[in-house]
C-alpha cells in the first residue's frame, strides 16, 4: 500500500532534548505541541499553515538521530529497520496539506524538507532499492555528484528522501536533517545566532551542527546541484 506522508524524527539525548527542542523550533518558526505519552517523551512542531511533519522525542539512550515515520491508511503502529540498520515506524495517521516555507525578516526562506540516509558503500545499492520499494518512489541520479540519489518526491510531500553513499564503512546506516533555502548565507547567519555551529562549508552546501552536536546541512539546492523539484 503507497504511503501517504512522511513525518521526520528528531530523537534528541535526554540531557540535551530542551537545548536541541528550543533550537528546531527557532530553525522553523513552529510552534510546540504538549509533550505525550507515558513518560512526555514525544512533541511535534506545529507550522502556522498546513500539516505538521516534523516531531521530536526524547531518548533515554544513544546519541540520538533521526528516523522517518511512514504514513499509511489502517496500518498498525509498528518498529522496523531498514537493510542497513536504519529504524523506521509504520503509522497509520492521516495528514495531507504540505506546509508553505517560512519567509524570515530580510525576505529569504527557508524549510526543513529532506531527510538525507547516510549509507556506507557496502550497503548502498540494498538500501537504495530497499526505500524506493517501500514508499513506492523513483530513484533519480545526481548528474552532478555520484554519491547522491533521490527518491522522486510526489508534489504533496513535506520530505524529500536522499540517499548517499558515504566514502567509508560503518556500522549501520544513519540520518540527518537538510534545510532548503533561498539565501544560504542569510540562512548560516541565522543558525549562528540560534546556537549552531559551522563544521564544513562545500560549494553548494553548508554542514552544521545544531546546539547537541547533531549535524545537518543548509543548501540552496540551485542549478548546480539539480537537488530541487
Amino acid at each position: 500500500m503507497r504511503f501517504t506522508w512522511l513525518t521526520a524524527f528528531i530523537d534528541l539525548p535526554a540531557h540535551s532534548y530542551d537545548r536541541g527542542v528550543a533550537f528546531w523550533c527557532g530553525v522553523t518558526g513552529y510552534a510546540l505541541s504538549p509533550s505525550r505519552d507515558e513518560h512526555d517523551e514525544f512533541a511535534t512542531l506545529l507550522p502556522p499553515e498546513g500539516d505538521p511533519y516534523l516531531r521530536v522525542q526524547r531518548v533515554a539512550d544513544g546519541p540520538g538521530g533521526v528516523h522517518l515515520d511512514v504514513h499509511r491508511p489502517g496500518q498498525p503502529f509498528e518498529v522496523r529497520r531498514s537493510p542497513g540498520g536504519l529504524a523506521y515506524c509504520e503509522v497509520s495517521e492521516q495528514l495531507s496539506r504540505r506546509p508553505p516555507m517560512t519567509t524570515w525578516p530580510g525576505g529569504h526562506r527557508s524549510q526543513v524538507d529532506q531527510v538525507c540516509l547516510d549509507i556506507p558503500p557496502d550497503a548502498y545499492e540494498e538500501e537504495c532499492v530497499f526505500w524506493s520499494d517501500l514508499l513506492g518512489l523513483e530513484q533519480r541520479q545526481s548528474p552532478y555528484f555520484d554519491e547522491f540519489r533521490t527518491l522522486v518526491r510526489p508534489p504533496d510531500q513535506p520530505i524529500r528522501v536522499l540517499l548517499q553513499r558515504l566514502g567509508e564503512d560503518r556500522p549501520q546506516v544513519t540520518a540527518h536533517l537538510d534545510v532548503y533555502t533561498t539565501d544560504r548565507e542569510a540562512e548560516v547567519r541565522r543558525h549562528l545566532a540560534l546556537g549552531a555551529s559551522v563544521l564544513r562549508e562545500h560549494p553548494h552546501f553548508t554542514v552544521l551542527t545544531d546546539p547537541t552536536g547533531a549535524a545537518y546541512c543548509i543548501t540552496p539546492r540551485d542549478d548546480v546541484t539539480r537537488m530541487s523539484d
